[in-house]
């Protein structure tokens, strides 16, 4: 049996070891925050952090997850201090109004995390190679804002 460890608290998982990590999430966790986007890890909607590394959930087996610490949507504000409070990433896109349809935000929000978890002050061209997430709404230039303000650049 696989063990991970999501958004603070262990888990025995049941499904099969090469099952993705999306659908263990979902399916048998019940955390439906993380969206299926494409399938193939291109457009980044499956975004999560294993081990704080930004990683896209579809296309990675829960077996190479094993023991590991996951962090999914549901799981930043508790990285805030608590579940009522938003972490400074969504707490941004809320005031630099970035969402509009919404479905890649979850994925979008745990890239910016990692990658700001990583390079606190990031350049334009760190943000664009960390922020590979596909966004049919064109929020970009929003992100881009967010960051640069989470950043203080």
């Amino acid at each position: 049996m696989l063990e991970v460890t999501v958004n603070g608290t262990r888990h025995a998982i049941g499904s099969d070891a090469d099952t993705p990590l999306l659908w263990v999430l979902r399916d048998e966790l019940r955390l439906t925050g993380t969206k299926f986007g494409c399938g193939i890890g291109a457009c980044g909607a499956c975004t999560v952090m294993v081990n704080g590394e930004a990683v896209r959930s579809c296309s990675i087996p829960i077996q190479s997850t094993n023991h590991a610490e996951i962090v999914t949507i549901e799981g930043l504000a508790a990285m805030a201090g608590g579940t009522s409070r938003l972490s400074a990433v969504q707490s941004a896109w809320i005031s630099h109004q970035i969402p509009q349809c919404g479905y890649c935000q979850p994925g979008m929000i745990m890239a910016v995390t990692a990658l700001l978890a990583k390079k606190p002050s990031p350049t334009d061209a760190d943000i664009d190679a960390a922020i590979t997430n596909i966004c049919r709404c064109g929020t970009y230039p929003r992100v881009r804002r967010a960051v640069r303000a989470l950043a203080g650049t």
